[in-house]
């Protein structure tokens, strides 16, 4: 179901229809945010609960958001800030336990149920998560969700050549990461 932004965005205003106006906005970009969170976190659990907080983010700052971005703009934007805020506490945790440190990511999403690549699509995901934050959320929106530089720049607030610097340099990275395994 296609909802008319305009529309919702004025539903969202009135006190009367924000929470009939937000449980339609979960509905129409979940699967959308879901994915962008996955690719980031990997695991289905994980992206679940990112999401989550996610989109309770976006009700807290509802009446901050004034639409001078597309309304899933503004929730990727967040979407992805908790991905990548998750990302570096899960890294703060792994030096402190060790319980899943001995395990790559192909490993452990061979390990995820909800995982249905193969080895291949899981190395990719190893080669992806072992980049930095940027390069990696970068690669990511433009490889997966094919997301044009200019609008990737308006979601990251970045210029549009430092993406496509980052992007080359994440391809490179993977490329080698790839080699090294021959």
């Amino acid at each position: 179901m296609i909802i008319d932004e305009q529309l919702l965005l004025q539903q969202l205003r009135d006190p009367k229809t924000q929470r009939r106006a937000f449980e339609n906005v979960v509905r129409q970009y979940s699967e959308q945010l879901y994915w962008q969170v996955r690719r980031i976190v990997l695991t289905h659990d994980d992206a679940n609960d990112v999401l989550q907080n996610a989109f309770i983010k976006a009700w807290q700052a509802l009446d901050n958001f004034h639409g001078d971005a597309k309304l899933l703009t503004w929730l990727s934007r967040i979407a992805i800030n908790e991905s990548l805020d998750f990302m570096r506490r899960q890294k703060n945790l792994t030096l402190v336990s060790t319980d899943d440190a001995d395990l790559g990511v192909a490993d452990r999403l061979m390990a995820d149920d909800y995982f249905d690549g193969d080895e291949t699509q899981a190395q990719l995901q190893e080669a992806i998560a072992s980049l930095p934050d940027v390069q990696r959320t970068v690669f990511q929106l433009r490889y997966f969700d094919e997301m044009k530089y200019s609008e990737i720049s308006r979601l990251l607030d970045t210029s549009e050549g430092a993406l496509k610097a980052s992007y080359h340099i994440a391809v490179k990275k993977i490329t080698e990461f790839f080699h090294s395994r021959d």
